[in-house]
């Protein structure tokens, strides 16, 4: 059983994440700046921030608002998704290293990345958001933020691929 005070303290948790993930970004994009680095896309930027942001306040307000359960069936495998959708972003980036980057930076003439989660996929960091997004708020029950984040999140993620691929498409 995942009391409501564990689930609250996983949600902290991925947001101390999301924290530590803003540092390193924030680190490599002066590093590819420095390298003559070319943002791409600013525009949906700050609404992944939003969304994502939203989604872990969601995830509280419904739990603790609404009163949802921990359902033992639902809960454990949705936490063991959290957890490996966590693995596989770590997995992302350090595969990625300094090219690594919350925001679209393409630094010209570094080759594309190809190793990794990146021999099976073109985007594997998109698969741990997809799923981190369905299966977070449904360790604890919040289907309504579930559908909700991934309602919202499906137009934004393909504009992010979009421009990703066409800032990648540079590099070859």
């Amino acid at each position: 059983m995942v009391s409501l005070a564990v689930y609250v303290a996983l949600v902290l948790a991925v947001g101390l994440e999301r924290l530590a993930e803003l540092a390193v970004a924030k680190r490599n994009a002066r590093w590819s700046f420095d390298r003559g680095g070319v943002e791409h896309g600013r525009g949906h930027w700050p609404a992944m921030v939003v969304l994502h942001t939203g989604l872990l306040l969601a995830c509280l307000v419904e739990a603790l608002a609404l009163h949802r359960p921990f359902v033992p069936l639902l809960g454990w495998p949705c936490l063991a998704l959290v957890l490996a959708s966590q693995a596989l972003r770590w997995w992302c980036i350090s595969t990625l290293g300094r090219q690594w980057n919350t925001k679209v930076i393409v630094v010209p003439g570094l080759p594309r990345v190809t190793g990794g989660p990146y021999r099976w996929l073109r985007h594997p960091n998109y698969v741990a958001v997809i799923t981190e997004g369905l299966a977070l708020p449904l360790v604890h029950a919040a289907w309504l933020t579930a559908l909700v984040f991934t309602a919202a999140n499906l137009p934004l993620l393909t504009v992010r691929l979009r421009c990703e691929e066409r800032a990648l498409a540079a590099l070859t």
